[in-house]
């Protein structure tokens, strides 16, 4: 069992696994590449201090470097859903399921809106992960709603099983689709159906699927975790960084403005050394 789950491999993730470590706790990063993260696009950042006219793909070397450095598990899977078990959690990593005792939420910002629909169907034909649910389409006809190119992976998986696999990517260029697989420049609206999933209303036109797999680079918090409360759209927490579960804490972009990255780097040092407060409390009970 883990000591701390860190959700998302950005600067707020990654500043918490190195205080982690460094204070002797069992701890693993689960998360995308850097390259996902928003200030890994950034020509050049001027206002974080000791790293002046850096490039955003620089810093993020940078940190993913120091934490590898220090012995820090960084896993690029994506965590579907968090289930509280008592005084522990489990974690379904697409269909791994691996417990902790303490989480950190650092997933930053969802870039895409639910879809009508989406809410709805999910589990009953919408699925947000192709290794987890794919088996259960073999032989039939799904659509893959992608927000960048890492989804292209979970299609090119689903073009193996499934009988028609559509594809519609809601970003610019596609880097390697199979052959089998037909791309689709379309806008989904809705996703309808009765007891389960029928089908997928575009912008112009609708598509007679089973299954829509909305593969996001980050899984929308009200999914992650059942009863974690929300301020407005972004996770609640008070000054030590404290959700309202118990031993799971939240830093970075999805605890709010101001989106920066000293403010993600120190809410993640604080996420970190409340959670060891937390875990060494459990060892004395």
């Amino acid at each position: 069992m883990l000591d701390i789950a860190i959700i998302g491999a950005g600067p707020a993730g990654l500043s918490a696994a190195i205080t982690g470590v460094i204070r002797n706790k069992k701890v693993k990063v689960f998360g995308n590449p850097p390259s996902t993260s928003y200030i890994y696009k950034a020509e050049r950042v001027d206002n974080y201090i000791g790293m002046l006219g850096v490039s955003g793909k620089e810093m993020m070397e940078t940190f993913t470097s120091h934490a590898k450095d220090l012995g820090v598990e960084i896993e690029n899977k994506k965590v579907i859903e968090i289930f509280q078990m008592g005084n522990y959690y489990t974690l379904n990593v697409e269909n791994e399921f691996i417990e902790a005792k303490t989480v950190i939420l650092a997933n930053g910002l969802t870039k895409t809106a639910v879809l009508e629909g989406e809410n709805e169907f999910l589990g009953r034909g919408v699925s947000y992960c192709a290794t987890c649910d794919g088996p259960l389409y073999r032989g039939k006809a799904v659509v893959v709603i992608g927000d960048s190119i890492h989804a292209e992976e979970d299609a090119n998986y689903l073009a193996e099983v499934c009988e028609q696999v559509y594809y519609i990517p809601l970003y610019k260029e596609i880097s390697h689709l199979d052959g089998r697989i037909e791309v689709l420049k379309a806008r989904p609206k809705r996703i309808f159906g009765e007891q389960v999933v029928k089908g997928l209303d575009l912008a112009e036109g609708s598509l007679d699927v089973s299954g829509v797999f909305i593969i996001k680079d980050n899984i929308p918090t009200t999914k992650l975790l059942s009863g974690l409360e929300l301020d407005n759209k972004s996770i609640r927490v008070n000054r030590m960084m404290e959700t309202n579960l118990p031993g799971v804490y939240a830093a970075g972009d999805c605890t709010g403005k101001p989106f920066q990255v000293a403010k993600a780097v120190g809410e993640g040092s604080t996420a970190v050394l409340q959670a060891v407060s937390y875990l060494n409390t459990l060892a004395k009970a």
